[in-house]
């Protein structure tokens, strides 16, 4: 498995975010929502608490969005 520097780290968690904005910006929240779940599992797996919180909240504000 390939060792992650911060660096590369920093930019995969940028990498989503700019990602999902792009979708939310189009209105697709589905694909949005799939990314956010993207981010989600990579906090998870680097155990990265401050992530984590950040792309959940996102995956709530997505999920009410879809509901509306």
């Amino acid at each position: 498995m390939a060792e992650f520097t911060a660096k590369s780290v920093a930019e995969r968690f940028s990498r989503l975010f700019r990602k999902a904005g792009v979708f939310l910006s189009k209105g697709q929240l589905q694909e949005a929502l799939t990314t956010f779940r993207e981010g989600e599992a990579l906090a998870l797996t680097l155990r990265d608490e401050g992530k984590l919180a950040l792309f959940r909240e996102e995956i709530v504000q997505c999920e009410k969005r879809l509901q509306e």
